[in-house]
């Protein structure tokens, strides 16, 4: 009786208690690499860019665009800007110089009273945009103020006037000193902000 219990009954045991224990552990495992994934419509080939670019790093593809002067900025509003003087119509910025207007690319912290009325809205993680012909505003109390878009901001257009810029061999798109790279939005061209360029 002994050699019976030796020879079938404890391996019988032996092979269930292991059996038990596997189980056990696989149903274990099978819990913990349970994962939630989501999917995003969103395709690009990220490329590393830096959020702040100096501007001696940017190789424009164009010649540099001759600088165009007026003498007269007719309705223009004034703002004052760290001590100086800008005017704005038509949205856009002029700097004085030599008793003509010239247009600039607006700084940030340049505020207006009143959005053109073809002003689009962004949303992007929790802040609002108003985005006009490339340049992005936020609200602060009644007026509009210019800020720098954050990283991964889209829109859908960029204006017409801008340009095709190279950095560490790859190019991008640029406009008031932003910088952009095309993407696709649930299967639509779009422009995703990936840098802000510096100027020294």
């Amino acid at each position: 009786m002994k050699t019976l219990i030796k020879a079938y009954v404890l391996p019988a045991i032996l092979l269930v208690a292991f059996t038990a224990q596997v189980s056990a552990q696989t149903r274990r495992n099978t819990k913990e690499k349970t994962v939630v994934t989501t999917t995003t419509k969103r395709t690009t080939a990220k490329r590393a860019v830096a959020k702040r670019i100096p501007s001696n790093k940017v190789t424009y593809k164009t010649p540099k665009k001759k600088v165009v002067s007026v003498r007269t900025v007719p309705n223009r509003t004034v703002i004052k800007h760290k001590g100086q003087n800008y005017y704005y119509a038509n949205n856009k910025y002029y700097t004085q110089s030599r008793g003509r207007y010239i247009v600039i690319a607006p700084k940030v912290g340049f505020r207006i009273k009143v959005l053109p009325t073809n002003y689009k809205r962004v949303r992007f993680n929790s802040h609002n945009y108003y985005n006009v012909h490339g340049i992005f505003y936020t609200q602060v109390n009644n007026e509009y103020e210019v800020v720098d878009p954050e990283v991964g901001t889209i829109v859908y257009e960029l204006p017409e006037d801008y340009e095709k810029v190279v950095i560490n061999d790859e190019t991008f798109y640029e406009y008031a000193n932003i910088l952009y790279e095309k993407v696709q939005v649930d299967g639509t061209r779009a422009y995703e902000v990936v840098g802000i360029i510096e100027m020294n």
